[in-house]
């Protein structure tokens, strides 16, 4: 699917600049026409497809399902729906828009938020055939804990208090609506359901480009920084520093990853290589984690619906995560 973007970039890049594979500029310049054009193009046919299920479908249906539920039932349902949904972080945020205007909490709707990038099932193949079913089941159960806690721990510090006021106020709608639904179980709103086609499509038309216009720059300046980095970072530096194992070791390479962007699939081949070269595995994982669900691209396209003061606290609360998930894997290698 993803191939025809690695080759719009190779014809631009290779073809049309004349630059070399071979050096950095090349390499860095490649890694961002494909990523921009991956992200652009999901970006738009995912709020596009989301506007109009929300403007075709009972989107209620949807909402009452997951808030109707026990918070814990409700934490476990959004992280299993962030591993089954193959989203990079920067297109699971039309998602997250789409759940906030539903009125499903914040808890429940960053429980999917933190596990859909960290895990889908090309990412779950590839890890089977590189560290072997163990290490997977194990990688599973800790990115789904993470998304559960992290959504429970949200909830508990109130965090749709510090939603931008757009957001904010398209959650409290939206819980205003199911509480009226709750009211009046008989009332049955069908103004959705009587759009033509052409109104859906034209209600998921204006969304799309909403949201792209106000994000679109900060795909590019994120995406930028990450291919600098990608680019010229020495080829064996992290090896060199981080392959002793030493304790530090793991929170340095979360802090390394956060520049960077990859998605879950794309880091694969990356963690393969630092494998190889002698990088332990919970140092290679947490550094991997932290590239995929901890960097400046998507925390640059939260600040779009988040208060600095939320993003810090997500941004703590993941790094603290990943480092765990470092030392655990650094110690339960020797037994696995």
């Amino acid at each position: 699917m993803f191939k025809v973007f690695t080759d719009f970039a190779d014809w631009l890049v290779f073809g049309v600049f004349n630059l070399s594979a071979q050096t950095k500029l090349g390499d860095a310049l490649h890694f961002f026409v494909e990523d921009v054009s991956k992200i652009f193009v999901l970006l738009v046919v995912m709020i596009y497809v989301i506007a109009l299920l929300r403007a075709s479908l009972n989107i209620e249906a949807v909402r009452d399902y997951l808030a109707g539920k026990h918070r814990g039932i409700g934490y476990v349902l959004g992280s299993s729906f962030g591993v089954i949904t193959p989203f990079c972080s920067c297109s699971s945020i039309p998602v997250f828009l789409g759940f906030t205007s539903a009125g499903i909490p914040v808890g429940i709707t960053m429980a999917f938020l933190i596990t859909s990038p960290l895990i889908n099932e090309v990412a779950i193949l590839l890890l089977m055939s590189l560290l072997g079913w163990k290490f997977t089941l194990i990688y599973i159960f800790i990115g789904m804990t993470i998304g559960i806690l992290g959504g429970f721990f949200l909830d508990s510090i109130k965090a749709e208090r510090w939603l931008k006021s757009f957001a904010a106020k398209a959650l409290q709608q939206g819980q205003q609506a199911q509480n009226d639904n709750k009211n009046s179980k008989h009332k049955k709103d069908v103004s959705l359901q009587k759009l033509t086609m052409k109104e859906r499509h034209q209600f998921a038309k204006n969304e799309a480009k909403d949201i792209f216009l106000r994000v679109w720059k900060w795909v590019f300046i994120g995406v930028g920084l990450g291919a600098a980095l990608h680019g010229f970072v020495p080829d064996g530096w992290l090896q060199q520093h981080l392959g002793a194992g030493q304790w530090w070791s793991v929170p340095a390479a979360v802090l390394l990853g956060i520049p960077l962007y990859s998605n879950a699939t794309g880091v694969i081949p990356v963690m393969e290589s630092l494998l190889n070269n002698g990088l332990p595995i919970g140092t290679t994982l947490a550094f991997c984690m932290s590239t995929v669900a901890a960097s400046f691209p998507e925390f640059i396209l939260l600040k779009q619906v988040m208060q600095w003061r939320l993003l810090a606290v997500f941004f703590v609360m993941l790094l603290v995560a990943f480092t765990l998930v470092g030392w655990v894997f650094n110690f339960l290698t020797p037994y696995l």
